[in-house]
């Protein structure tokens, strides 16, 4: 058993340490006191079914703290998994994070190994290395969904280790043994190729979410049934029928900041599509507010916050714009997001009784369509068009 220690519980590092802790010798810290307490007690902490199942089922073992020295003197690897924001203002990652990580750590054990899992800008690694002076940091990137973040380290579709070398295998090789699929494709590349298969993977992911919103919104503004117009489209293979329902925008805690650090990354390069996809995301946004404006309605009911269904995560969530858009032109807007415990979400009324909020909208927006909407289905305005993803 290899000993390893992971820092920052959120869907990267709580799916992480169960993998490993199906075969490893598993440390996970994070700074929330409450996060590691219910964690210790044997309660998952994020919506996701395959951690809610490892967790309360027991099916990986991992001690949990907020000791950090601990956590570092524990691990043989420290896997970094912190948030790192987009900082608009610097126009760059936030990657605060990692590096208060990665300097706490090495006052503790200063031929500590750290391998970053965080989002983090093409030609970080070097830079991190010059800055500590140490050899001893490498990258290997997450292609994890919200809701299926487990599933999908269960299930890789690739594996991509940004090193060559042996402590590069050894760590893959972890990643195999966890992993419950076979014959998984394995790449050992340099650091900044690992870094730019990362964003630029995200970045098509998000290309392809405006390519069919721009797609929804010719169908909408003519008339046309987009649902046919893409069943057509998706029947050329290279294309394909996945990956194509139209939504509000795309949002969540990955693809906007990733979008726009490589934008950033491009600096003196031209280009015109990496902007394109971000501004295309933003038209998208306003486009479907004036669509909801042109019906003139008192109330709008937004339901749910989040972006898809099975998960609990909202943090830049498109509807969160098209909201803003909305009260801009005096609508009054309520939220049903039963994940929320306060009664205002960014100044904006929540109401905790379903009913209610049916009984109170004029219209319903709801990203993602669910059954319980179905009794009001001639007050929802939704583009799930496939009723999924």
């Amino acid at each position: 058993m290899t000993k390893v220690s992971v820092f920052g519980l959120g869907y990267v590092g709580l799916a992480n340490a169960l993998l490993f802790g199906q075969n490893e010798d598993v440390v996970a810290y994070d700074i929330v006191e409450e996060k590691i307490k219910s964690l210790q007690e044997g309660h998952a902490t994020l919506e996701d079914s395959e951690i809610i199942d490892f967790i309360e089922n027991k099916k990986a073992k991992v001690e949990y703290t907020s000791d950090f020295e601990k956590a570092v003197l524990h691990g043989e690897y420290l896997i970094i998994a912190t948030p790192t924001d987009y900082n608009d203002e610097q126009g760059n990652f936030d990657t605060s994070t990692v590096e208060d990580v990665i300097e706490r750590a090495l006052a503790v054990k200063k031929d500590a190994l750290f391998v970053i899992k965080s989002t983090i800008p093409v030609g970080y690694v070097r830079e991190i290395k010059a800055k500590f002076q140490t050899e001893n940091i490498f990258f290997s990137p997450e292609f994890l969904r919200e809701g299926k973040a487990l599933y999908d380290n269960l299930y890789p579709s690739r594996i991509v280790v940004g090193e060559v070398s042996e402590r590069a295998e050894k760590f893959a090789e972890m990643l195999i043994k966890g992993a419950h699929k076979t014959d998984i494709p394995l790449l050992f590349v340099h650091d900044t190729e690992a870094e730019s298969i990362k964003l630029f993977a995200n970045t098509y992911l998000a290309l392809r979410v405006a390519y069919f919103n721009e797609l929804d919104s010719y169908a909408m503004y003519h008339g046309l049934n987009a649902k046919q117009i893409i069943d057509g489209i998706g029947l050329d293979p290279r294309i394909g029928d996945f990956y194509n329902n139209p939504s509000f925008g795309y949002g969540g805690y990955c693809l906007p900041k990733d979008t726009k650090q490589l934008r950033a990354n491009y600096d003196d390069i031209p280009e015109n599509l990496i902007s394109a996809i971000i501004e295309s995301n933003n038209t998208r946004k306003k486009f479907i507010a004036d669509e909801i404006i042109k019906k003139e309605p008192q109330v709008v009911g937004i339901h749910r916050l989040t972006m898809k269904a099975q998960s609990d995560n909202f943090r830049y969530s498109a509807i969160q714009d098209v909201i803003r858009y909305l009260k801009a032109e005096g609508i009054t807007v309520i939220i049903y997001e039963p994940t929320l415990k306060d009664q205002e979400f960014h100044k904006t009324k929540v109401v905790k009784s379903l009913d209610d909020f049916k009984n109170l909208s004029d219209i319903i927006l709801t990203n993602r369509y669910e059954e319980e909407l179905t009794d009001v289905s001639e007050k929802v305005f939704t583009r799930d068009l496939y009723l999924r993803d």
